[in-house]
Formats: structure tokens, C-alpha cells, sequence
């Protein structure tokens, strides 16, 4: 009987070993997604890594001459934004394998996973409070009259 244990205890291991394994790999594989866009006039190149961090930015030497500075901004950044579109494809497609079958990995790696827009929704903001009026302080002297009555 104890070698039953032992082998289930060993199996239960082995499997233990080889999940760990697993989660190594794929997060040596989530490290290492990059991608790089490029714009369509060819002026801004940007690279990002894991989670669409920004990690190069290549201006070319008419980038200045050919955009002006509030123009060459946005175009930056929409370079940007499609280069880590491609890198959360990416790391998508990297997690997938690794997740049961009904877990979306765009929803997982946004940190939604299986919670509603409700859940999700941030709290209504508290109610203002509104500055006393000048009747609010006549309620005021009201009520500590009435309180003084009451001793």
C-alpha cells in the first residue's frame, strides 16, 4: 500500500515538474515578443516589447521637416499604438495553448477575464457637497435651541 502512495505522490510530482516546465517557457516566450511598426510615410519607427512598452523610437532625419511638432506627435503615437497591437497579438497567440479552452487570452492579459462591464465599471463618484447656505445656519441655531430646551 505504501508504494501505491508513493507512485501517486511521484506522478503527482512529475506532473508538478512538468506544468512548472510549461510556465517557464511561456514566460520566457511572453519576455521576449517585440514588434516594430513603421508609419506609412516612413518618417517614425517604433519598436515595443511585452505589454506595448515603448522600447526604440527611430525619427528619420526629414521626420522634423516633413511634420510639424503636434502632427509628428500623433503620428508617433499611432506608430506606437499599432506596433503594440501586434505585440498583444502576439503575446495572444503565446498564451492560448497554455489556457483552458473557453479562457479568452485578450481578456486575460487586460485583466477582465471572466468579470462583467459592471464588475469592471469604475465607482460613481461621490456626491458634492454643496457649501451651507445662509439658511442652513438659521436651521442650525434652530436646532440647538430646541436642544438646550430638552436639558
Amino acid at each position: 500500500m505504501t508504494s501505491d502512495h508513493r507512485g501517486q505522490v511521484e506522478e503527482l510530482l512529475a506532473d508538478y515538474r512538468r506544468s512548472r516546465d510549461q510556465l517557464a517557457s511561456v514566460q520566457r516566450d511572453l519576455a521576449g515578443i517585440t514588434a516594430s511598426a513603421t508609419s506609412p510615410d516612413g518618417t517614425v519607427t517604433a519598436t515595443v516589447g511585452t505589454g506595448g512598452t515603448l522600447t526604440e523610437l527611430v525619427l528619420a532625419d526629414n521626420a522634423y521637416r516633413a511634420h510639424r511638432p503636434a502632427q509628428l506627435a500623433e503620428l508617433i503615437l499611432r506608430t506606437t499604438e499599432a506596433a503594440a497591437a501586434v505585440a498583444a497579438e502576439r503575446t495572444y497567440r503565446t498564451l492560448a495553448p497554455v489556457l483552458p479552452a473557453d479562457t479568452d487570452p485578450a481578456a486575460l492579459v487586460r485583466g477582465t477575464a471572466d468579470l462583467t462591464p459592471e464588475e469592471i465599471a469604475p465607482p460613481p463618484p461621490p456626491p458634492k457637497r454643496r457649501a451651507p447656505e445662509e439658511d442652513d445656519f438659521a436651521l442650525r441655531d434652530t436646532w440647538m435651541d430646541d436642544l438646550g430646551r430638552t436639558r
